[in-house]
């Protein structure tokens, strides 16, 4: 049984002559244990498709089912319930509470949950064990590196044990080494089971994926399976082979403005400085004047 499955859901903002279309009738089945990076320009729907998905949104229409059970109808507290027992997010700006250590941090999502607090933080430190920063457990956030500060993010999205993660650029703040890091331990746990979902605009990193949707405008143009290690085909011809400007594209440009702006007052005239004479003023002939 598939884990996701959203049939024909649209997203729609605003109302009447201002409503935007975030996305357009999106029909995407996922099955458990798939890593799906989900790739496209800024304002493709990428965040807007994570967060229906992670149930921060409800669609406008359309069907969607997680665990075989519709959850778009669901009340707000019927929602937070299921995204918290199962669903983890990894965002790009870590969302670490700068007041709790990283132990604390990681063992927050168990307070809700009802748990003693000796148990939340032995699981909590068991976690960070599993990111490889058990030395860390007792450092604030401004005492980590981006790269650190992250994987404690991913700790406390596994805190829960949680049937999917869902990473919305989760190395986007992070330098080369960082993110190698980050990817590796998104790689064990997607080994270990886990569904993953990330967003990202990096093609490189797609090598982690086992399917890579591409999504152009608030639909899905692209949808296939790929070879882990490898960047899919469509992924190298709609990121590397970006089309260069020629001289049609700029005159086409310059003529759309023109129509957009017409009449000589919009068109800036140039204007030309009057130089004023250096030669001697009692060389210049006075006009005679007639009495």
């Amino acid at each position: 049984m598939a884990i996701i499955e959203l049939s024909d859901v649209s997203r729609l903002y605003g109302f009447g002559d201002a409503t935007t279309v975030a996305l357009d009738e999106i029909s995407l089945v996922i099955e458990p244990g798939e890593f799906v990076a989900v790739m496209g320009p800024s304002g493709s729907g990428k965040s807007t498709l994570m967060n229906l998905i992670g149930l921060l949104d409800t669609p406008t229409h359309g069907n969607y089912k997680l665990n075989g059970r519709s959850v778009e109808r669901l009340r707000s507290g019927q929602r937070a319930k299921v995204r918290r027992d199962s669903i983890g997010f990894v965002f790009q700006s870590f969302n670490l509470l700068p007041k709790l250590t990283a132990l604390e941090n990681v063992a927050l999502p168990l307070t809700y949950k009802g748990i003693t607090q000796t148990r939340r933080l032995k699981t909590a430190g068991v976690m960070l064990e599993r990111v490889g920063l058990g030395d860390r457990e007792y450092f604030y956030p401004r005492q980590l590196s981006g790269g650190q500060a992250q994987r404690v993010a991913i700790a406390r999205a596994l805190v829960n044990n949680p049937h999917i993660l869902i990473a919305d650029e989760p190395t986007g703040n992070l330098d080369s080494a960082a993110s190698r890091l980050v990817m590796e331990l998104l790689s064990e746990i997607h080994q270990a089971g886990s569904t993953i979902l990330m967003v990202t605009h990096n093609p490189e990193l797609t090598r982690y994926a086992s399917r890579v949707v591409f999504m152009h405008d608030g639909s899905i143009i692209s949808d296939e399976k790929s070879a882990i290690g490898r960047v899919s085909e469509v992924v190298r011809k709609s990121m590397y082979s970006l089309p260069k400007m020629t001289e049609d594209d700029t005159l086409a440009g310059v003529s759309t403005l023109m129509h957009a702006f017409p009449g000589e007052e919009s068109i800036p005239k140039k204007v030309t400085k009057t130089k004023t004479s250096k030669r001697n003023p009692k060389s210049i002939k006075k006009k005679k004047v007639k009495k």
